[in-house]
């Protein structure tokens, strides 16, 4: 018996293995969902929605609305949709904090990014109008870095500020596109007309419990979380409305993430439409 076979042999037998876990390997490394295009959203509360996911904690919600709109057109492949935004966050915190190289760098198989910053920055970020825009070309170079195959979508913001500060934030946002030669989802538009139908319908009610007068704390009670009064929509409005800064936190409810994602759906779809037909 040759005595240098059997080692021989069990090393080229372990090449072999080795060789098909390799093989096999990218497999289980593409996308969280095989075989669906993997779309990611990244922003802060406005593109999070906390509370209403304290709220109703069995959704829809944002991500999982965007998924179902996009399957009902029923000529677009399959999608999963990763909601990964924070409250408070603006782009040099979410470097310096790193949630980038925890939640975001490290995604498989990505092929579109929304990128939706601006209003923390604007309130949060020393030199505003000069770190912002290099806060985001960076933002824009560290996700072409980790992402190389997806599309980079820069979005304006909703109309959460006033006019003429949204504005300015959202001219940062065209100019920072134009010179990475990348087109922007202006969302700002279609939310501004669906607030015409009703100033306060996208925005829940966040409200100091302190502030209420105490004949109505009973009324209330069911909506207490913390310190506040917490509502979704408009079921108090009739009763509280009156009080001064009832209707001050302007982040969406449920329907004003449902803008959110019946907008990107059209915008995605149109993305995915064109990316088929050029196959």
């Amino acid at each position: 018996m040759n005595l240098l076979r059997f080692p021989l042999k069990k090393m080229f037998a372990s090449l072999f293995v080795l060789g098909m876990l390799l093989l096999i390997a990218p497999s289980f490394v593409q996308a969280e969902h095989e075989g669906k295009v993997q779309i990611l959203l990244l922003g802060d509360s406005t593109t999070e929605g906390s509370i209403p996911r304290q709220l109703k904690p069995k959704g829809p919600h944002l991500e999982r609305v965007l998924e179902q709109l996009l399957e009902a057109e029923g000529d677009l492949p399959a999608c999963h949709v990763v909601n990964s935004s924070l409250s408070g966050e603006y782009i040099r915190r979410l470097f310096d904090s790193g949630r980038y190289d925890r939640d975001a760098a490290k995604l498989p198989g990505l092929d579109y990014i929304f990128i939706r910053y601006g209003l923390n920055d604007r309130v949060r970020r020393e030199k505003f109008t000069e770190n912002f825009p290099k806060d985001f070309h960076e933002l824009l170079a560290r996700l072409r870095k980790d992402h190389p195959n997806a599309l980079l979508i820069p979005m304006t913001v909703i109309p959460f500020a006033n006019e003429e500060d949204s504005k300015k934030i959202n001219d940062l946002v065209f100019e920072v596109a134009k010179k990475e030669k990348l087109d922007v989802f202006d969302i700002y538009p279609r939310y501004a007309a669906e607030l015409k139908k009703g100033h306060n319908m996208l925005n829940y009610r966040r409200y100091p419990l302190a502030k209420v007068p105490e004949k109505y704390h009973a009324l209330v009670k069911p909506f207490v979380s913390g310190d506040r009064v917490v509502v979704m929509a408009n079921e108090l409005d009739p009763i509280l409305g009156d009080l001064p800064g009832w209707y001050g936190d302007r982040h969406p409810n449920l329907a004003g993430y449902n803008v959110i994602a019946d907008e990107t759906a059209k915008y995605l779809a149109k993305l995915l439409r064109d990316k088929k037909s050029k196959k």
